[in-house]
């Protein structure tokens, strides 16, 4: 029965995603112009080739720092529920820190924190 019921809902985000996704595609405007496979940066017309390659240490840091500071959010509805879990609370909140920890230790370890 439960299976059922996640078979069904599946099924059914399927075929809305589908459907939003034809729709859109019959009653979207088209129009061609050059124009619009150009790269656009605050009006002013680019110059050269705009295909320039980024360290890929901009992406990792950023990463790194969407990671940790979306952890720490976890950490806020922990302590309001904390004092009511009690002991459960301490040992859970300390094991995901510990990970958080670990995951910033290999990160520090292998230079992910470093600008080359």
């Amino acid at each position: 029965m439960f299976f059922t019921f996640i078979i069904v809902v599946i099924l059914t985000a399927i075929t809305l995603v589908v459907a939003a996704l034809a729709i859109a595609e019959l009653i979207s405007p088209r129009s061609s112009n050059p124009q619009k496979g150009e790269p656009y940066e605050c009006g002013i017309p680019t110059r050269g080739n705009s295909w320039v390659q980024f360290k890929v240490g901009y992406y990792l840091f950023a990463i790194l720092f969407l990671m940790f500071d979306i952890e720490t959010v976890f950490l806020f509805p922990w302590a309001v529920v904390a004092s009511q879990i009690g002991t459960y609370a301490l040992v859970s909140v300390s094991f995901f820190l510990v990970v958080l920890i670990l995951g910033l230790a290999y990160a520090w370890r292998k230079g992910a924190l470093e600008w080359k």
